[in-house]
């Protein structure tokens, strides 16, 4: 990899790790145009889960006071639970949330929970995901257009009242479990993830915001995982270059949130479900006619 690949790599995966339209895919497309590592599967996944790590340090800064809320109300609340002895009995907030527990403290929680579906998952499915099934684009193209389909009817159907003082386990499990299809190249994880929330009857904002939050536990995760083999299957000349994507990546990621939740705090996730079936409508189409190869 040279830099002016690790710069297209960096900046396509910031604009697209955030914003629900798919990294995978259009990383799959970047890393074909840019002919990285002349398509070897196990290389071309290393490489996005380490400029992943980038959009990551962007979470976590955009994020910084609310992470450094949720930690610290974490350890208190439960340093108070078990030497103060405080009851473990719901609130009168409709029991979203035990009395004893902070409303950053229960986001705690809701972010461990949420996180579990997509950890037992991935580890169990390891070996598929990093292999060539993931980078096929008859596969790509269909979850492009599905989880399209499935996030206008999250947008018909969701009552979109829900704040993230109302969040309870329901929206952790339903969240979660939608995280997984994250792991299906195409979907997006914030596509599938903004979805789940939307279902759960989340406004747009907080189905956006619970899921950068939940995006931290499993870019983390696969980043550092992906990061140790990373180095045996790497060339080492390609070490600076990646550094530099995942700076770029970070950067651009960064913006995107900013954007992304400025924009559906007043609009619909509308142009995004058009932009996905149509570019998984023109990949399907470019396929058949023999245009593209899987």
């Amino acid at each position: 990899m040279n830099y002016w690949q690790a710069i297209i790599l960096g900046i396509v995966q910031g604009l697209t790790e955030f914003i629900p339209i798919s990294s995978t895919a259009h990383l799959v497309f970047a890393s074909r145009w840019t002919g990285i590592y002349d398509g070897n599967p196990q290389q071309i996944t290393a490489t996005m889960a380490v400029i992943q790590l980038g959009t990551l340090a962007a979470v976590l800064l955009y994020f910084a006071a609310d992470i450094w809320g949720i930690s610290t109300s974490f350890i208190r609340d439960h340093w108070n639970l078990v030497f103060n002895r405080r009851m473990a009995h719901f609130s009168g907030t409709d029991g979203v949330r035990p009395m004893w527990i902070s409303h950053e403290g229960w986001l705690g929680w809701l972010i461990i929970i949420g996180s579990i579906p997509i950890g037992v998952v991935g580890l169990l499915f390891k070996d598929t995901i990093e292999g060539t099934a993931t980078k096929n684009l008859w596969t790509i193209s269909i979850m492009l257009i599905a989880v399209g389909i499935l996030l206008a009817f999250a947008e018909v159907a969701g009552m979109q009242r829900k704040t993230m003082r109302r969040l309870g386990l329901w929206d952790a499990i339903v969240v979660g479990f939608f995280q997984v299809l994250a792991l299906m190249p195409g979907a997006s994880r914030s596509g599938s993830t903004i979805t789940g929330g939307l279902f759960a009857g989340q406004t747009r904002e907080t189905a956006a915001r619970f899921s950068f939050l939940l995006s931290i536990p499993a870019i983390a995760a696969s980043g550092l995982l992906e990061l140790k083999e990373a180095v045996h299957i790497l060339p080492a000349d390609s070490l600076y270059p990646l550094i530099t994507s995942a700076l770029v990546a970070g950067v651009v990621g960064y913006l995107c949130i900013w954007f992304l939740l400025a924009y559906l705090r007043k609009n619909s996730t509308a142009v995004f479900i058009v932009y996905r079936v149509f570019l998984g409508t023109v990949i399907l189409i470019c396929l058949w006619q023999g245009f593209l190869q899987p």
